[in-house]
């Protein structure tokens, strides 16, 4: 992320809690800031917080905790302060006037690990339309300065060329990328039709909870896994064969995160749509990871954003081979009965969570046959619409269909063929 620099940049984190939040809470919040500046390729030197009811509209924080900062800055030799929260143009230019360094807020930094992790046509399209959406409401002459005056974190992409200045630009740009992501859909589409056969699951899951390890240990599939946030950022589909000999697919997608951006989440639709599509969800949750109940919270909370909370899901409680106390292992297990806990990494309990896959695989398959008389071929292309066809024989009257249906499907399938469906 940071280019021609030799060292990384030395940052200062700040957070601005709701006034009575506690203070557990805002060093998990602080920690979360961390590791994504890490990722970004920052070294991390010092993190303050001040609680406030309300944002100073013209530095976000107060007069004392400015002049705070601007010690720090001087002392630890600062040269990026990253907050916590979304700042507006004003502010950050207010705030960079003040400290004389880089500021940049915590959309700008995900949208710059965003940039770095991009590796596909699908992904950059997603990374440099989200970039802009975010960049255009702050095209005035009060953000021309930042790419002019900084490099590194936050600076890379869409906005350091003649942009700032010609916001009809941006927007053209725009529609050309929201022209090209429709292109990417309609040509995933073709490919989920050609395998809507097969029964799907998708993984889903707060960042680097383990996602695209278990992919791999699932699918032998040669998948990139890194410790790190936002590490997979394209969907990528595998073929599964669960302990029955059947075969499902299996979709890794991109990681969640507490104030994941909401312009984010639809730049990101062509790949959540695996999301959609799929028949069972499969979360899972770092359980290694001391704050993984408000992890597990903030993905439920972007599935219901999602409209997809009413899928069948298995919650999945992955590195437990990095839990010494036992004790907490039978805890996790009494607290959560129906999920399974795993080491992806080490290969542990792995077989547990292909037979529950299995398991709900069965339990969300229904398999229906219908006899369709010659003079009845017009519903032909409701049915093919749905279910999927596992069987089709030509008889002398008509023609008889071996359907797969989900079990949320069945009836509505069943009221509209029910004087065709044979026993």
């Amino acid at each position: 992320m940071i280019e021609n620099e030799v060292l990384p940049e030395r940052t200062l984190l700040v957070a601005i809690p709701k006034k009575g939040t506690l203070k557990e809470v805002v060093e998990e919040h602080l920690e979360e800031l961390a590791s994504l500046v890490r990722t970004a390729g920052g070294e991390v030197v010092d993190s303050v917080y001040q609680e406030l009811v309300s944002f100073n509209p013209a530095t976000a924080i107060g007069k004392g905790k400015v002049k705070e900062i601007q010690s720090i800055i001087q002392e630890k030799n600062i040269n990026l302060v990253v907050f916590d929260d979304d700042l507006t143009p004003v502010q950050t230019k207010n705030l960079e006037n003040e400290f004389q360094v880089k500021v940049i807020d915590r959309t700008t930094l995900i949208l710059a690990i965003f940039a770095k992790h991009a590796r596909t046509t699908e992904a950059k399209t997603q990374v440099e339309l989200a970039q802009l959406q975010y960049l255009l409401p702050r095209l005035t002459r009060l953000w021309t300065h930042l790419s002019k005056q900084y490099g590194g974190i936050g600076t890379r992409g869409p906005g350091e060329k003649q942009i700032e200045t010609d916001r009809r630009l941006v927007k053209a740009r725009i529609q050309r990328l929201q022209k090209k992501l429709k292109e990417i859909l309609i040509q995933k589409e073709i490919v989920r039709k050609q395998r809507i056969n097969f029964f799907k699951f998708a993984l889903v899951g707060y960042t680097n909870a383990g996602k695209s390890t278990i992919m791999r240990e699932l699918t032998n599939a040669n998948v990139l896994v890194e410790d790190k946030l936002f590490a997979t950022l394209d969907t990528t589909t595998r073929a599964i064969r669960l302990p029955n000999d059947k075969i499902a697919l299996l979709s890794d997608t991109v990681g969640f995160i507490r104030k994941l951006p909401a312009h984010l989440v639809a730049s990101f639709r062509s790949t959540l749509a695996e999301v959609e599509y799929a028949d069972v969800l499969i979360h899972v949750a770092d359980a290694s990871n001391r704050y993984f109940m408000e992890q597990i919270s903030v993905v439920d909370e972007t599935l219901e954003n999602l409209k997809v909370e009413h899928k069948p899901r298995i919650l999945v409680l992955n590195k437990i081979d990095l839990i010494q106390d036992k004790e907490y292992i039978r805890y996790l297990q009494k607290e959560f009965p129906e999920a399974i806990l795993i080491s992806a990494e080490r290969g542990i309990n792995i077989n547990a969570l292909l037979l529950k896959m299995q398991e709900l695989m069965e339990a969300e398959t229904k398999y229906v046959k219908v006899f369709l008389p010659y003079d009845k071929m017009n519903l032909v292309p409701y049915i093919y619409k749905m279910s999927s066809i596992i069987r089709k024989e030509e008889k002398s009257e008509g023609i008889e269909f071996l359907a797969k249906l989900l079990k949320q499907e069945e009836n509505y399938f069943v009221n509209m063929f029910q004087s065709y469906i044979q026993n």
